[in-house]
């Protein structure tokens, strides 16, 4: 099972197609769920020249965002480029 690390969000690149895939209303109830208790399952990454590429879980990304989030848990999987 691979261990989650601590990822600067400034530092986490978002495709453009994965832009399209944001859910306001999921970003929202994620959000209040992160207030209330540790969220489990972490996002998804890959390794870029310079910087960590999402992979999954741009809603969750968002919601770290509206709460005023640094850093996020992420786990780095090998991923083809797309």
């Amino acid at each position: 099972m691979l261990t989650p690390i601590t990822l600067k969000i400034s530092n986490i690149y978002i495709p453009s197609e994965r832009r399209t895939e944001i859910n306001l209303k999921e970003v929202e109830e994620l959000a209040e769920q992160m207030i209330d208790e540790t969220v489990l399952k972490p996002i998804k990454v890959r390794k870029g020249k310079d910087r960590y590429v999402l992979i999954s879980g741009i809603n969750k990304l968002e919601a770290h965002k509206a709460l005023g989030e640094d850093t996020i848990e992420a786990i780095v999987v090998k991923a083809r480029q797309f």
